[in-house]
């Protein structure tokens, strides 16, 4: 039995009038007479009763018919959700972000995309720069929100070649220091300035394109920062720059974390740290993974203009 046949003999149920029926559904009327003939063959009991003035229903036919348009609403209903999967209204989405875009893109980013896609489950895992680019590459995570991070573009690995990203944000790198500290008290302060204080930094490992990023800033200075201490998240980097271990370079947005312990000082030159959308370059769930990322440049965008 077939949705095309069920369709047939609703057409005729409903008309009880194979000539009408057939006009309704386009068709010529002999072949809907054998799809018709075919369906009761397979069914095996007369739907019709026919005779040369009128076409009525059988008992079975009557019954059938109740049946045949719940089955083919069900099915109209399937393809409508299945359309919703591929055009991203509907489905799943597992977003990782670094802990600092919790203080630019992220709440925006959020809020537009479950207003816009209320039918797609999120879930946000917070995550390293380097973590996110290992999970996207085993397909455990569908998009991610890193800092400065861009993959290898000679790596060996198949999967890690082909994450792409694209620049959602670009905000200042700060330098923040002790409140008595010596620097506190200017306007901004050197790459030359700065590697002469111990410096709160961050494991390459898992943070390589925003160290690697810190790194260019303060080579122009010709000279190696002194790290005293490696931290994975920026509050943590925060609290140790309150205790007066040393100062550490951050992106602008954590003047929203600071205690009055800190000041918060430009770097001579302005430079800029970046938040990037990430993705594999053939997701599973495109449209999703885009509508994400669309979000993410109107969240930015919407920064920009606040």
């Amino acid at each position: 039995m077939e949705l095309r046949q069920l369709r047939y003999f609703v057409a005729v149920a409903d008309e009880l009038h194979f000539g009408r029926a057939a006009r309704r559904l386009h068709m010529s009327q002999p072949p809907l007479s054998v799809q018709v003939a075919r369906l009761e063959q397979e069914v095996g009991v007369p739907l019709f009763e026919r005779s040369t003035r009128r076409v009525t229903l059988t008992a079975a036919g009557r019954h059938l018919q109740a049946r045949a348009r719940r089955i083919l609403d069900e099915a109209e209903s399937v393809r409508t959700e299945m359309r919703d999967f591929a055009d991203g209204l509907a489905g799943e989405l597992t977003a990782g972000f670094v802990s600092s875009a919790n203080y630019t893109v992220l709440p925006g980013v959020v809020q537009l995309f479950r207003a816009r896609r209320a039918g797609v489950s999120l879930s946000l895992v917070p995550l390293t720069s380097g973590e996110q680019l290992e999970r996207l590459s085993d397909g455990s995570l569908d998009v991610g929100i890193v800092r400065d991070e861009v993959p290898d573009a000679e790596a060996t690995d198949v999967s890690a070649a082909a994450l792409a990203t694209e620049v959602v944000f670009e905000e200042r790198l700060v330098a923040c220091l002790p409140i008595d500290h010596p620097l506190a008290g200017l306007d901004e302060v050197t790459a030359t300035q700065i590697l002469e204080v111990p410096l709160i930094s961050y494991p390459r490992s898992l943070m390589r394109g925003y160290v690697d990023r810190v790194s260019e800033v303060l080579a122009h200075a010709g000279g190696a920062a002194n790290v005293v201490e490696e931290v994975v998240h920026q509050e943590t980097a925060l609290g140790f720059v309150a205790a007066g271990v040393g100062a550490s370079i951050l992106p602008e947005s954590v003047r929203q974390l600071v205690p009055p312990s800190i000041a918060v000082v430009q770097l001579a030159g302005s430079p800029t740290t970046r938040l990037l959308a990430a993705r594999s370059a053939r997701p599973a769930n495109g449209a999703v993974c885009a509508a994400f990322v669309g979000c993410l440049h109107d969240a930015a965008r919407e920064l920009r203009v606040g």
